[in-house]
């Protein structure tokens, strides 16, 4: 039943939602209200009491826009719409008084902090304060706190608008940080000193309206007007989050979210933030080719010949696709091989994924739908590990009253659920029926890789497709890996997965496939930008971009193609991935029919048309898998160390400190007492 109410703010009258806050109906007018506390995401506080705002007929002080709502206000004596004035004398003094008020104990360190030119306090100080205090004495000094390797603390700055706070709390689900005390002694802090263990914990950095969370790993190496900013998308896991890279040069300095309500809202993952200092280390700048069982430097020219004379001479040639190649690498690379006859394998981990069956492979369900979902089963996925945000919003659901179920090891999800079991077994008895989802309430089933990898893979997905069918529910196949639902949208797999595809095969490329061991025997090229495990085995190194380098299409683990755009250039003689396979076709006197991104990006929506809609979600046509009998084994996870999971990640100095730490932390024990 609508409640809609009529209000006029500032001589412009709207309709809006009864439910609405005052400074949510500011918005819908296009009227800007200061604030520090208020944030759409967390719960309301109502403590900083800069969104002062004046309703007219109502007490004679101004009331806090944050926490009164629409409904609350009472109509004029003729009946009129309840009037709210945002630029009144009163409501200018009050601000003028907050914003004193919130400066008597706040150090003058702007030229120094790590916030300036992106400070609310230092934009609102200009905006709604005086140009002066009345204030004389010692201002407070407050002992700053140990958060770990990423948060840095300048504590004397707080202004106690506890966003922090409730987002560690309410999203993150990890009660670490509170506030103590009352008046001039109320602190945040940490709980019994203790590091933050969340893998969102970066968000805070973000919330932060002054400059007392500000990044560790990035602090005093930039100013923000002097980067340069590229809108692009994040390949740490399958979810897509949509991020801003920050460079200075040639160089990344920091990594930033970008709202989408679809996807990943405006939270990111530690990993996707903190990333970057990889992009620096262990980078693969030169072509190399093994001579005498050792690795040289060598031109272009040596490295594409010496490669393309090895596929020549091959019987058989088979291409392996990495985790985070983008869709027009893959696609490249399974037209140049298939091309000599070859087969292309992108599911490297034995992901027992569905050919030519998107929904299959992808699923029906989109992030969103786990908003309003009732009930939210977990088939052998660990969500928490493998995409953090997504678990958040999983949390968010079961603030809102969905059920959680889970069949795999029982592990912290950061929320309540029911444990059904851990093996094949609880997954039948849930098909029969014993719990689950109900028919017609809302539902979404989410099947992890670590369900699909074991032999009977395909078997377990039919069972939970048939699940979904029965209780009318969606389906979510949750991707670990960025670049596996496009390279299977362009067909870059082989019947049979990757025993097919190498059987036989003398000569391998190993497009950034690093998560894999190659068996001695096989030519190895391999194609990637950093010396991980496949450079070391290769008997060709080709210098590849890394995902900021080059701009690439992803398609996340809902089936949205979302456009990657480059913010700096790989190092040395590094080449975008679709350019080098471009170059090597030509010396294989196959040459792919394009010579442009463009062109490339033509052929590939020709050949996968669902590729052309970008940042929009397809309705995959319903093709369920016939049910086969499951094996007993146990489910496994696919991810063990969060923090380690790619080329980049290992290279990382930030990454490797924080894996030590999540180490140290699972390793120790509380005291009882």
């Amino acid at each position: 039943m609508s409640d809609l109410k009529k209000i006029v703010i500032d001589d412009k009258e709207i309709e809006v939602d009864g439910a609405m806050t005052l400074i949510q109906a500011c918005e819908v007018a296009g009227i800007e209200v200061p604030r520090f506390c208020y944030h759409e995401r967390l719960s309301i506080a109502g403590n900083c009491r800069m969104c002062l705002v004046e309703v007219v007929g109502g007490p004679p002080k101004p009331a806090a826009s944050c926490a009164m709502q629409v409904r609350d206000l009472r109509p004029g004596p003729e009946g009129q719409a309840p009037v709210v004035k945002t630029n009144s004398p009163m409501v200018k003094k009050a601000r003028e008084g907050v914003m004193e008020f919130l400066l008597i104990n706040h150090p003058l360190d702007c030229p120094i902090c790590d916030q300036g030119g992106e400070c609310d306090l230092q934009d609102q100080a200009m905006a709604y304060g005086l140009s002066g205090s009345r204030f004389k004495e010692q201002k407070r000094a407050v002992d700053d706190l140990e958060l770990g390797p990423l948060v840095s603390t300048t504590m004397t700055r707080c202004i106690s608008c506890t966003r922090c706070v409730r987002f560690i709390t309410e999203v993150a689900g990890i009660p670490e940080l509170g506030q103590t005390g009352r008046g001039e002694d109320a602190e945040i802090t940490n709980y019994l000193g203790e590091t933050l263990g969340s893998n969102l914990q970066g968000n805070i950095i973000d919330l932060c309206p002054v400059g007392a969370l500000t990044s560790k790993p990035y602090a005093f190496t930039a100013r923000p007007w002097e980067l340069t900013k590229t809108e692009t998308i994040d390949v740490m896991d399958a979810l897509g989050s949509n991020i801003r890279v920050d460079t200075k040069g040639r160089e990344v300095m920091r990594i930033l979210p970008r709202n989408h309500d679809g996807v990943n809202e405006e939270w990111i993952s530690d990993k996707t933030r903190f990333i970057w200092d990889g992009l620096r280390r262990q980078r693969l700048d030169v072509p190399y080719v093994r001579e005498n069982g050792k690795l040289r430097k060598a031109t272009w020219g040596e490295a594409l010949a010496k490669a393309a004379e090895a596929m020549k001479g091959a019987k058989k040639v088979a291409g392996l696709v990495g985790d985070l190649a983008s869709t027009e690498a893959a696609f490249s690379l399974k037209t140049l091989i298939e091309g000599l006859g070859g087969n292309v394998e992108c599911r490297t981990d034995n992901a027992r994924l569905p050919v030519d069956n998107r929904s299959g492979y992808v699923g029906t369900a989109r992030v969103e739908d786990l908003d309003n979902a009732k009930f939210i089963q977990l088939i052998g996925t660990n969500p928490r590990v493998e995409a953090p945000v997504l678990n958040a919003r999983i949390r968010k659901a079961w603030l809102k009253g969905a059920e959680v179920g889970l069949v795999g090891s029982a592990v912290d999800l950061t929320y309540d659920y029911k444990h059904l079991g851990n093996d094949r077994a609880a997954l039948d008895a849930l098909v029969c029926k014993d719990y689950g989802p109900v028919k017609d309430v809302p539902s979404v089933i989410v099947v992890g890789m670590g369900a699909v990898r074991e032999a009977d893979g395909l078997a377990v997905l039919a069972n939970a497709m048939k699940l979904a069918d029965e209780t009318n529910s969606k389906l979510m196949v949750l991707h670990t890996a960025a670049g596996r639902v496009g390279a299977m949208d362009v067909g870059a797999v082989t019947e049979g997965g990757m025993e097919a595809a190498t059987a036989g095969a003398d000569v391998i490329f190993n497009m950034g496939a690093d998560e894999i061991d190659i068996d001695a025997g096989p030519f190895v090229i391999y194609q990637g930008s950093h010396g991980d495990r496949g450079a070391m085995r290769a008997d060709v190194i080709l210098p590849g971009a890394a995902y900021t380098e080059e701009g690439g299409l992803f398609v996340n683990t809902e089936g949205r193609p979302q456009l990657a755009l480059r913010a700096n250039f790989a190092p040395g003689d590094a080449k975008e991935n679709w350019a080098i396979l471009r170059a090597l076709s030509a010396e294989l006197d196959a040459t792919l029919p394009w010579n442009t991104l463009a062109g490339l990006r033509r052929a590939m929506v020709e050949a996968a048309p669902v590729l052309g809609g970008v940042d929009q979600v397809a309705d995959n046509e319903w093709q369920p898998l016939p049910v086969e009998k499951m094996g007993t084994a146990s489910f496994r996870y696919t991810i063990g160390d969060f923090y380690l999971t790619n080329p980049i990640a290992r290279a990382s100095e930030v990454m490797a400190e924080l894996s030590a730490q999540a180490r140290a932390r699972a390793s120790s024990t509380l005291a009882a007492e």
